[in-house]
């Protein structure tokens, strides 16, 4: 544990954040912007702008950001009052032991993945940018990079995002620019969409089915946050920014090109420029996507095993793998896993907001040991009817031919778990011990280890109540 705290932190994986830890909301919120704000977004908009007219796809891109918003409003609040991540905060918001070692699974199995894919899209950007070796060597090398930096937690990816954010913005805007100005920008509004017509309804179900899995982590980020206040301040400009400023520069340039595939003319017609724009957006959402990552597995081993296990450890050895799979191309024929994956997703929101907020089985248990920084005492080894509402839900996303799938499965599973609260089905069988409970967690400040001044407004900041805003309710 030694070793491993000398070349990474912890940074809180199973336990509170401490008030000492939290940081500025423009620090989250940046760093949710770059989670949204990556080449994946450029592409949904190119999506939108070949089967929608401008007007239509902002519509749908503002509708699937309220929608996203929302869930990722309610589920941070959660994380900002407990201090705790997603996987961890599942075991007293309706899923127990069990349900909450299978999330953190489904995560660290999703992320994980999705941070292969990434690394080889970097890499086949930097081997035609830069050459000198082959993409695979490459996949290996930017996986590596992302990972140092996930090593050190949330301060250290902070400061990523105040490079990579920026940066990836200017060259997007760039690049945009440079394509966009053969064009009459009113004529390209008011144009008609170049490929076959998408609704209202299906545009945004891709806007809000694209960004709901990374709602469902949100208590991730927002446990750094100060109070719920900050939370509905970083979430409404990160996403919004995100969906609109990257999506809609999608949509004028699908309407201009008159193909769905932007992001390679865009890319082509600034050369270097556009390999950087490529490199910057994926490796801001690639940290989110390891570091959550690494969450999910130590909650499983310490779920599963009763094991404790040092975060930095775990994500070395996921960079590791995640890099190595990528450069073999193997994660390439799991894409369609992964997206099926992911609408395992939703109804974990619609379970969380449920419980913590309506039917307060275990919510008491939470507040009783938030004063004191450590965990409840016991939690639940497993909760039959939430697994049961999991599922129905599960499906109900996956095969309801009606509406957003997405929010179907939330809605259903919020609405599943709060009658069967009221008729008292919601219980939990068996009790297990936590291990973290009774120990208060460390004020200990990876941002302020490596030389931040606490006084700093990107700082961690001490002597602040944490969740001011709602936790006493």
């Amino acid at each position: 544990m030694a070793a491993a705290r000398a070349v990474g932190v912890d940074d809180h994986a199973l336990t509170r954040v401490p008030t000492t830890a939290r940081y500025s909301w423009w620090s989250v919120a940046l760093q949710r912007f770059g989670q949204i704000s990556g080449l994946s977004q450029f592409v949904l908009g190119a999506t939108l702008g070949f089967g929608m007219d401008f007007w239509t796809a902002f519509w749908a891109l503002t509708l699937g950001s309220v929608i996203v918003e929302v869930l990722s409003i309610f589920v941070g609040i959660i994380g900002v009052r407990e201090g705790l991540p997603t996987s961890v905060l599942a075991r007293w918001t309706g899923f127990g032991r069990v349900g909450s070692s299978l999330i953190g699974l489904a995560i660290a199995l999703s992320l994980i993945g999705w941070f292969g894919i990434q690394s080889a899209i970097s890499a086949d950007a930097l081997a035609g940018l830069v050459g000198v070796f082959p993409a695979p060597v490459w996949s290996v090398l930017f996986g590596l990079g992302v990972t140092a930096v996930v090593l050190w937690g949330f301060g250290s990816m902070n400061w990523a995002a105040y490079v990579t954010v920026p940066a990836f913005l200017l060259l997007v805007g760039w690049s945009t620019v440079h394509e966009l100005a053969r064009f009459d920008i009113g004529h390209l509004v008011a144009s008609a969409p170049p490929g076959p017509q998408l609704s209202l309804v299906q545009g945004t179900t891709l806007v809000a089915g694209g960004a709901i899995a990374g709602a469902i982590i949100t208590p991730d980020m927002t446990r750094f946050n100060r109070s719920t206040a900050d939370v509905v301040k970083q979430t409404v400009v990160g996403i919004t920014l995100g969906e609109y400023v990257v999506g809609l520069a999608g949509v004028l340039l699908a309407h201009a090109t008159r193909s769905a595939d932007v992001t390679a003319i865009a890319v082509s017609s600034v050369g270097w420029v556009g390999t950087l724009v490529v490199i910057m957006g994926a490796l801001k959402i690639n940290d989110w996507n390891l570091y959550s990552s690494g969450l999910g597995v130590v909650n499983f081993i310490e779920s599963v095993f009763g094991r404790k296990v040092n975060r930095a450890t775990v994500t070395v050895l996921l960079g590791v793998i995640g890099s190595l799979l990528a450069a073999a191309g193997i994660l390439d024929r799991f894409a369609d896993f992964l997206t099926l994956l992911g609408v395992a997703f939703p109804p974990i929101a619609g379970v969380m907001i449920a419980e913590y907020f309506v039917v307060k089985r275990w919510r008491g248990d939470l507040e009783a040991s938030r004063s004191s920084g450590t965990l409840p005492a016991t939690a639940p080894t497993w909760v039959p009817a939430t697994l049961v509402v999991w599922v129905l839900a599960f499906c109900v996303g996956e095969f309801l031919d009606w509406g957003l799938p997405s929010i179907n499965s939330v809605v259903f599973a919020f609405v599943a778990y709060i009658v069967l609260g009221k008729l008292g089905l919601v219980r939990g069988v068996g009790v297990s011990r936590d291990m973290g409970a009774g120990a208060p967690v460390s004020d200990e400040t990876p941002g302020v280890a490596s030389g931040d001044s606490p006084d700093s407004p990107d700082s961690p900041t001490p002597n602040v109540p944490a969740a001011s805003s709602g936790a006493s309710r």
